[in-house]
């Protein structure tokens, strides 16, 4: 299977802006509405179904007994071409 990045931005943000971005990605789901992640001259516009597979990660990456870096990774996922009523996740 080819994994093919779509849109990718990294940055630096206070913890309000991201809480920001993370409200305006909450409204456009909880709307139905595509979302639209741009940063410069990047962009990519989804329009999530219904239903999707939903994902919350935490995770330490670092040396076991000494200073490392922790995460949270927040993943949505859906088919391709899923419509409404054809979606089926388990």
């Amino acid at each position: 299977m080819v994994e093919t990045v779509l849109f990718e931005n990294e940055q630096v943000l206070d913890r309000s802006a991201v809480a920001d971005y993370l409200r305006t990605l909450a409204d456009s789901l909880d709307e139905g509405s595509e979302i639209t992640l741009s940063a410069g001259s990047q962009e990519a516009t989804f329009e999530p179904p219904a239903q999707v597979e939903f994902e919350v990660k935490a995770e330490r990456e670092g040396p076991e007994n000494g200073d490392g870096e922790l995460s949270i990774e927040v993943e949505l996922e859906w088919p391709e071409n899923a419509t409404d009523t054809d979606l089926s996740i388990e």
